[in-house]
């Protein structure tokens, strides 16, 4: 069994139509994800990657949506999410970048009062290993296995699942948390998961600078993780006050620092790579 998505997981792409959702929709199919669906206002009816387009989500309803991508432009995000709410879709992952910070806020606050599942914004979705992708990971670096990585950053997360592979360990569940100060999952939420979770034997957290995400994940692993868990820092060169590369990492009145989080992760028991190649001799 995998977390939050499995063979069986049938996904819906609002925004389909466009540059994103065309190109990414057509690699979901190719990993093995049943896409069912997509939706773009004004072009119902017509078809991509051989997928049936919809004018909104409430017409993919007869096709029984697990759980859709949302990758429209920025502005029109918050109206996508809560059409998605509306058809009662309970697992929403929001790709987009640069989607403002009160409409997340707001986005959040009915996906945890309806008990919706969100991931991200600007984040690289989530993957099965060779059973279901939704989101922008590359097909080729997967490999069936018992680790699970959860991770803010994109970019990372590929060069540590690819170090994994290569390396001949395979991977249970690959979550991209996302990189704006405010997203739908923390890295606690996805430990608790994680850690219930009967196809996951090792951990691998990767973090960045800003906010107290991986201070509150080393507090929560002391006391309710038993599996072993690894974890890399990036940004440990950022200068204070400056943003590097997402919204959400940034080192302001001395908080959020590489070293505040690499500290708090060693006071739990879990080894921090120096680098994301160091990853597989940790795990080992």
């Amino acid at each position: 069994m995998s977390v939050l998505v499995d063979k069986e997981t049938r996904v819906i792409v609002q925004g389909i139509t466009g540059h994103q959702g065309k190109f990414h929709s057509g690699e979901m199919l190719k990993f093995g994800t049943k896409v069912v669906a997509g939706t773009s206002p004004g072009k119902g009816g017509t078809e991509v990657n051989g997928i049936p387009v919809f004018n909104t989500v409430r017409e993919t309803r007869h096709l029984n949506p697990d759980a859709t991508m949302i990758a429209v432009a920025a502005p029109f995000v918050k109206d996508a999410a809560f059409e998605a709410l509306d058809a009662e879709i309970p697992l929403i992952y929001i790709l987009t970048e640069h989607v403002p910070f009160h409409d997340t806020m707001e986005i959040l606050y009915h996906c945890r009062r309806k008990g919706v599942t969100l991931i991200g914004p600007n984040g690289p979705g989530v993957t099965a290993a060779m059973d279901c992708k939704i989101g922008i990971m590359p097909n080729h670096i997967f490999k069936k296995g018992d680790i699970a990585v959860a991770s803010r950053s994109g970019t990372l997360t590929y060069e540590i699942v690819g170090a994994l592979t290569r390396n001949g360990f395979g991977q249970s569940t690959v979550i991209g948390l996302g990189g704006d100060p405010v997203v739908g999952l923390t890295f606690i939420d996805v430990l608790k998961m994680f850690e219930n979770d009967e196809a996951t034997n090792k951990i691998v957290l990767v973090g960045e600078i800003g906010g107290t995400n991986e201070e509150r994940a080393a507090e929560y692993i002391k006391s309710h993780v038993s599996k072993k868990v690894v974890a890399y820092i990036t940004g440990r060169s950022a200068p204070p006050g400056k943003r590097m590369g997402h919204a959400g990492a940034i080192v302001e009145k001395g908080m959020g620092t590489a070293e505040s989080k690499i500290k708090a992760f060693n006071h739990a028991g879990v080894e921090v790579a120096e680098y994301p190649v160091d990853i597989p001799s940790l795990i080992k």
